[in-house]
Parts: C-alpha cells; sequence; structure tokens
C-alpha cells in the first residue's frame, strides 16, 4: 500500500543494495505508522475544518442513512449534536479531543478486524474523510447550535393550523346572499367588481339539484310542479326531498367508494373475486341516515375495537379491506391502508415517506412507519354475517361432516392393519392394476416402506372397498348440505412487531418503531400502546387541523367542479392558501358545530345563491377567470361514467331502482375477460337485474367493465380523489351503438309513443325526458325531418326495421314507426346536454 502511494520511492529504492533497501522499507514502514496513528487510522488533517461545510456533509453522505432521523441503528443518532455526542447502545462515539477514542473514527477505519467497517454498504470514507474527522474530534467536536428543525415553515403554513371561525363579511348586495356560504363568495366578487351570474331557470335548477344529489333525473311532472309552484321555499322543499331520497345515499356513496378504493376483486394478476359488497350497501346506509361524519370516519377504521362492536360497524371495517391484496405481499396491502387514510382524510401525500422523510411535508420516515404500524398490527378476514340460529344449523350439519369423516379415518386404520393379508391375496392381474406409486410400495420389503408407501397401499386398497366408497359417498352428499353462511371481509386485530423499512425496502428491516402520530399535528391520546381506535379518534378530534377542511373541500367539488383547495389530496406545505380559506374554515367549523352532519353542509351548499348560479354567464369571465375560481357561475360537469347508464337507463324506462345487495353483471361485449391470468366468468344477470344503478356493477380490477372505464370511472387500484373527464369520438360512438344504450333507446321510443298522441307531442315529451325542457323550434324541425326520413326508408325496410325497433314491441304496433323512433331516441340520448348537469 505504501509503494504504490509513492512508486518514485518505489522505483529509486528497486537499484539499492539490499541492506539499503531493506532499511529504506523499515523506514518508510515506521514513517507510515507514525502517520496513520493507532491500529492503522489515518491521522488527521493539518488544517482547521468546518463542522457545516465540511464535517456534516460527510456525515450525511454516509452516515445518516443507518444513523439520521428515520433510522438509528445501535441506538446511535448522528444528523442532531445532543444526540451524537450521548452516543448509542456501546456508548460514546465522540470523544471531543479525543479522536483515537472515539468509536466513530475506530469504525470507520476499520481499526478492529473483529469489527463492521462503516458503512456496511456503499462507499466508505477515503482517508482524506477520516483526516478531516479526526481533526474536527481533536479539536473539540464543535457542533455549532442546531439550525432550525427541517421544514420549520410549516408551522406557519395555514392548513396545518387548526380552522378558527372566521366572521361572516359584509357585502354591499345583501339581496343576493341566501347564507353565510354567499357572502364570502360575494365579498370576494365585489372587491373585484364582478357580479355573480343570475339564477339558472327553475328547470335547469331541479335536474341539476337532482343529478347532484340523486343521480338520477326529475320526471317531467316533478319539473312542471317545481315550476309552477309560487311558494317562496318551493326549492328548499325539494332539496330536504331529494336529501331524504334513499337514492341519495346511492349518489354519494359512489363518490366514497371512489375514495375507498371499492371493487369486487383482489387485484394484481390474479385478481382473485372476494365478498365486500355488504361495505357499499353500509357506505348507502350511513349516507342515508347522516351519520356523522366523525363516526363514520371511526367505525371504518376501527370499527371492529369499539366497545361490544355491532355487526354493523366490523362491517364498515370493509373500508380497509378494499385494498389490493397479494398474499404474498402483505405490506404492499398496509402500506395502501396508510397511504388512502393519507389521501382521503389527512389530504396529505404521507406515501412519500416511505423511503424517506417527505422532501416537503414535515414527516419523516419514521413517523410514517409509525403510522405504518397502526394498520401492520392488523389483519383481514372473512367475518360472518348469520343469525344465531343460521350458525347452530351449520354446525349441526359440519359436526355430521366431521363424524362420518372420523369414521373412514378409523375404518381406513383397520385396513392399514390388515394390508399383509390383503397383499398377499392380491393376484398378478390385480397388482398390475394398481397406480405406479402403489406398485412400487409392494415391491419395497414391508419392513422397509416409509409411511409414505403405507399411505399410498391404504389409499389403493381403499379404492376397491365397497364399504370406503360409500362411506365417501356419504361425506360427499353431507357436505353439500353444510350451508354456506353469508360473509364479508372485515379488519381484525392481529398485534405484530412492526419495524421500520430502510429506504422503503421491505427486505430490509430496520429498528423497531411504535405506533404513534406525526409530531407536526396535535398528540394523540392514548393509555398504553397506541391501537387503530386511538388514531380514528385521533383523525376526528377537534383539535385536527385536516379532517374537517379535507372533508368539506371534497363534498364542495363535487358541486363545483374543483375543490375550494386544488389539488384535493394535497393541503401539505407545497400548496397555497387558496383563494376562498375564510370560506373552506367556516365550512370547516360549521361542520364540526353540526355535529359532523354531512347532510348539513349539503343543504348549506345547495340552497346557496353560489350554487343556484346559470352556468351561462358573462362572455368575459373566460378570460378573466377561466377556471372559475372566483364562484361568479355554475360549471357545466359531463356526469359520471355510471351516471350515464343510469341516465339512460332511467330515460328508457328500463331503470331497477331497488337499493342494495349482492354485485350484478350487466351487458358487457364478449372478450373482455379472455386474456386474464385467471379464468372469470362474465354470465349477464337476469331479470332486471341488468339494469341495475351502475353503482353495483361487478368491478373486475384487472379487467373493469369496457362502457365505465371508457368513461373514465377509475380502476380501484388506488384512493381517486377527482376523476378525470374526457372528451373522445369512441365515447360518442359508444353512446349511440353499445347494445345497452340502444335498448334504452328503444324503451325511450316506446314511451313517448304510449304517452303522447302525435310527432311534435312526442318529441316535446321525448325532449322533456331526457332534458327537462321543451325543444327550440330549429330542434324540433331538425329531428321532426329526420323522423319522416327514417319513417320512409324503413317502410320499405322491414328487415332492418325490426333489428332497430327490437322484439318487445306491443302488439300490433307498426314496426317501423318504433324504429324510426328509435333513432331519434338514439340520437337525443346521444347529445351532450344529455349527458351534462348544466
Amino acid at each position: 500500500m505504501v509503494f504504490r502511494r509513492d512508486q518514485d520511492r518505489w522505483d529509486s529504492a528497486r537499484g539499492c543494495a539490499p541492506g539499503v533497501w531493506l532499511l529504506l522499507v523499515i523506514s518508510w514502514t515506521i514513517t507510515v505508522r507514525a502517520a496513520e496513528g493507532p491500529a492503522g487510522v489515518p491521522t488527521s488533517v493539518s488544517r482547521a475544518v468546518d463542522f457545516a461545510s465540511e464535517v456534516r456533509p460527510l456525515l450525511a453522505k454516509h452516515c445518516f442513512a443507518c444513523h439520521g432521523e428515520d433510522l438509528q441503528e445501535g441506538g446511535l443518532r448522528l444528523d442532531r449534536k445532543d444526540a451524537a455526542l450521548k452516543g448509542g447502545k456501546q456508548g460514546p462515539a465522540i470523544v471531543p479531543g479525543k479522536s483515537g477514542e472515539s468509536r466513530l473514527v475506530q469504525f470507520v477505519a476499520g481499526a478492529n478486524a473483529k469489527q463492521i467497517v462503516m458503512p456496511p454498504e456503499g462507499q466508505r470514507l477515503s482517508p482524506e474523510e477520516i483526516g478531516v474527522l479526526r481533526a474536527w474530534i481533536d479539536r473539540g467536536a464543535a457542533w455549532p447550535d442546531e439550525a432550525p428543525a427541517r421544514n420549520a415553515k410549516a408551522a406557519d403554513h395555514w392548513a396545518f393550523k387548526r380552522p378558527l371561525r372566521p366572521a361572516v363579511p359584509a357585502v354591499k348586495h345583501t339581496a343576493w346572499v341566501s347564507n353565510a356560504v354567499d357572502a364570502f363568495v360575494l365579498a370576494r366578487l365585489e372587491a373585484q367588481n364582478i357580479g355573480p351570474a343570475p339564477e339558472a331557470d327553475r328547470a335547469t335548477l331541479l335536474r341539476r339539484l337532482s343529478l347532484d344529489l340523486t343521480g338520477l333525473p326529475p320526471s317531467p311532472e316533478d319539473v312542471a310542479r317545481f315550476v309552477a309552484d309560487p311558494a317562496a321555499d318551493a326549492y328548499e322543499r325539494w332539496v330536504d326531498r331529494l336529501l331524504d331520497s334513499p337514492h341519495f345515499g346511492e349518489r354519494w356513496a359512489r363518490h366514497w367508494l371512489d375514495l375507498a378504493r371499492y371493487a369486487d376483486s383482489s387485484g394484481y394478476e390474479f385478481d382473485i373475486p372476494r365478498s365486500v359488497w355488504r361495505y357499499r350497501d353500509w357506505v348507502i346506509g350511513a349516507m342515508n341516515r347522516d351519520l356523522p361524519f366523525d363516526r363514520f370516519v371511526i367505525e371504518q377504521i376501527a370499527g371492529d375495537l369499539l366497545p361490544a362492536a355491532s355487526v354493523e360497524q366490523t362491517v364498515a371495517t370493509g373500508f380497509h379491506c378494499n385494498a389490493m391484496l397479494d398474499p404474498n405481499l402483505r405490506w404492499e396491502a398496509v402500506l395502501d391502508q396508510l397511504n388512502t387514510t393519507g389521501t382521503v382524510l389527512l389530504g396529505l401525500t404521507v406515501g412519500c415517506a416511505q423511503c424517506h422523510s417527505h422532501k416537503f411535508d414535515p414527516l419523516t420516515q419514521r413517523e410514517y412507519y409509525q403510522l405504518y404500524a397502526f394498520f401492520d398490527s392488523a389483519g383481514i378476514s372473512d367475518f360472518e354475517l348469520a343469525t344465531p340460529a343460521e350458525k347452530a344449523a351449520r354446525d349441526v350439519a359440519q359436526a355430521r361432516v366431521d363424524a362420518l369423516k372420523k369414521q373412514r379415518t378409523e375404518y381406513e386404520a383397520s385396513l392399514k392393519e390388515t394390508l399383509v393379508a390383503w397383499e398377499s391375496g392380491l393376484s398378478a392381474e390385480e397388482r398390475a392394476k394398481l397406480p405406479a406409486p402403489a406398485q412400487a410400495a409392494l415391491s419395497t420389503v414391508t419392513t422397509d416402506r416409509s409411511p409414505d408407501q403405507v399411505s399410498r397401499l391404504v389409499t389403493a386398497r381403499a379404492a376397491g372397498d365397497v364399504r370406503h366408497q360409500t362411506m365417501c359417498r356419504e361425506i360427499d352428499e353431507r357436505s353439500q348440505e353444510v350451508p354456506r353462511l353469508p360473509a364479508t371481509l372485515a379488519m381484525r386485530a392481529e398485534p405484530r412487531e412492526t419495524r421500520l423499512f430502510v429506504r422503503g425496502n421491505p427486505e430490509r428491516p430496520g429498528g423497531l418503531v411504535r405506533p404513534g402520530v406525526p409530531a407536526f399535528l396535535h398528540p394523540l391520546a392514548a393509555a398504553g400502546r397506541p391501537t387503530r381506535l386511538d388514531l380514528a379518534r385521533w383523525l376526528v378530534a377537534p383539535e385536527n387541523p385536516l379532517v374537517a377542511r379535507v372533508a368539506v373541500n371534497h363534498l364542495w367539488q363535487r358541486y363545483f367542479g374543483l375543490g375550494l383547495v386544488e389539488p384535493v389530496n394535497d393541503f401539505g406545505v407545497q400548496t397555497p392558501a387558496p383563494l376562498h380559506q375564510e370560506l373552506l374554515d367556516w365550512l370547516a367549523t360549521e361542520f364540526m358545530a353540526r355535529g359532523w352532519s354531512s347532510k348539513a353542509v349539503h343543504r348549506l351548499i345547495v340552497c346557496s345563491a353560489t350554487y343556484r348560479q346559470s352556468s351561462h354567464a358573462r362572455s368575459d369571465l373566460q378570460t378573466i377567470d377561466p377556471n372559475n375560481r372566483l364562484l361568479a357561475r355554475q360549471r357545466r360537469l359531463r356526469v359520471e361514467a355510471e351516471i350515464i347508464r343510469d341516465l339512460s337507463l332511467s330515460a328508457g324506462g328500463l331503470l331497477a331502482t331497488r337499493l342494495g345487495g349482492p354485485s350484478v353483471y350487466p351487458y358487457q361485449p364478449e372478450g373482455i375477460l379472455d386474456d386474464r391470468a385467471t379464468k372469470a366468468a362474465w354470465t349477464v344477470s337476469p331479470g332486471d337485474d341488468r339494469f341495475r344503478r351502475g353503482l353495483y356493477t361487478w368491478t373486475w380490477r384487472l379487467t373493469p367493465h369496457p362502457m365505465l372505464s371508457l368513461f373514465d370511472a377509475p380502476d380501484a387500484s388506488m384512493a381517486c380523489a377527482r376523476r378525470d373527464r374526457s372528451n373522445t369520438p369512441v365515447q360518442a360512438l359508444t353512446l349511440l351503438n353499445d347494445p345497452t344504450f340502444v335498448a334504452c333507446a328503444r324503451g325511450l321510443a316506446r314511451r313517448v309513443i304510449a304517452e303522447a298522441g302525435d310527432d311534435p307531442a312526442r318529441l316535446d315529451r321525448a325532449f322533456q325526458i331526457c332534458l327537462n325542457r321543451s325543444p327550440a323550434a330549429d330542434e324540433a324541425e331538425v329531428l321532426l325531418a329526420l323522423l319522416r326520413e327514417q319513417l320512409a326508408e324503413l317502410k320499405s325496410e322491414g328487415d332492418a326495421a325490426s333489428q332497430i325497433a327490437g322484439p318487445d314491441l306491443p302488439g300490433g304496433a307498426e314496426v317501423s314507426q318504433y324504429a324510426a323512433w328509435t333513432v331519434v331516441c338514439r340520437a337525443l340520448s346521444s347529445l351532450d346536454e344529455f349527458v351534462t348537469r348544466e
């Protein structure tokens, strides 16, 4: 090593006399040993070193991964002054003034052959770097006072402060204000010298309200009654009626199920089906009965841990059973449970801290795994939902099967005892008919046969034993009689030890972590080891600055297309205070003040003048405020994939509106499931089950229903806080030609022919059903011309007319008329206006 460092001296030494050469070698060796210091440790550099610019970067580069904020191997932490000087489990790592006695130097230099050289992986310290460490320690290990904590600016971040109820602002145009929501919006508009849009007409207003609250259109008769109702509270009464509708729960459950990444299969390559639809029904019921949001959260996170937990409360924990699950990679599901909680309830990108401390938010990697520990101590299992009587009947039937199996086992034991006699009685022909493994066992000396060989002989003998065969048949028959009881997936406590993943790698377990919460938020009150129930209560505690804000922001987004905070899943320090922060904080505090009643917030929003504005505002707002951040108008929003289908089924008179129950299989094209890694069947549900609301469609994660995917339904691989809204030609072709939408057009044609007398009246009826308005003169002219053209053509083409009209026509119906009206109804139900909420 010495001579490689000084090649010139080595080359010159080679020409010396042997004695001189030996003296030179000894001399150089003594010189190097003196320079390296004790036990071969490189000497300290002779210059003064700076901690901030030289020592700390050196420690960060080589040491912090295992001895930093997130991981403290051996109890040693080197990123903080007090912890570094204190040392770890083996004692002080730094002895100021004595670098030779400092374990830190000894370990990085490999001074002890019995010790692992640090760091054990990656690039090790060079002699120069070790010299810098030694010089710093020898000069007293001066360590300036700690710099401000990482992300100190987070302490002042608006979202991490508990919302305080702001005063409702005073405005000039008080006549426009319906409630406090409007005062906040109008104050901002008046500051910009902008006026709000006029209120939408009554037909548009009721259609908007009905689509937003129930996902179903109002009937033409409902619209007519509302338009003609002169009462001052007519609108508010409709709001209450729709909030009380059982379809409210279905509409808003769909929004929540996006966040809950609901699906009927486990995902990944095998995509195994699973029964969790009762959780979906629980969400619908919770929405309909306005379960307070704090209870809504607690029961989903930890309903199974509540004292005397009810069946419903345990079913609620299906929220985290929706995680994609590979049984061999359990930790991935646990990570998803944590990340979903962060996204849905805290509005934070906590998953960024899986491999290292969050780059922006004040969430350390250790705190991430403290949160992970809550869910790591839980498992997913089948939860039986049968009554005590059903369970008792099942147990009796199973006991009969178990008794028969016991008898068979005893009989097989008797067969084993007489194997020698059986074997001796076998003819050569009988031996030849035995399975190969049994023949091999017979060829082995009796005393040398293994237990497996003996078992194979017993099996071979039993296969030809009439009594044994009879017993097997009876067991099979009795097993078929054991009832399969209803069950769903639910969480259960499974206490386990949790370790941090070094750099996010589960194959590199780090130090133990205890369940805990981030230090930048309010403390967790828990006696003993915290549980998921403690976490759930911590989430909805009044001190939590995030959950109420995030929840009302989600609601607001559904009504206006954008949340008051964008993006809705990131309230972290990279997201500036929203334009309408006072409104957000007022809604959050109002939400809590009203006992976490979601319906109270819904009513506040939809009863506001802000919500009731027309979407057709003054043209210059498209330039001044293209994204409608000022809320000077409403936004046109295409409805979600499931609602598009629901609207078509409703217009066609086909929609089955009963609530709840197992997922169903509506029509989908053949071949969708052909290339799956695991086989799956899609048998169209019988009767009107195929026309249930889209909410109930069976969802394979690997191969979702193509119509739903086409119209931007999420894939359920992770929580979806906001759906995309694309606009493609294939969508238009699907609305025109998909067999389900064609069936809906046929149904609509049958309705309008039956419900109105002549063609203009029928067209008006079709418009009222689909768009809740009458056609304009030019619209009527175009569509009636289309009707006449199609009628003339189809009268001469009977086969084409029959194909278009379909088989389910009234007796004596004129096929060409139904076919022509089907064409018109296809056009009408394909309009942008039909699938858009104004």
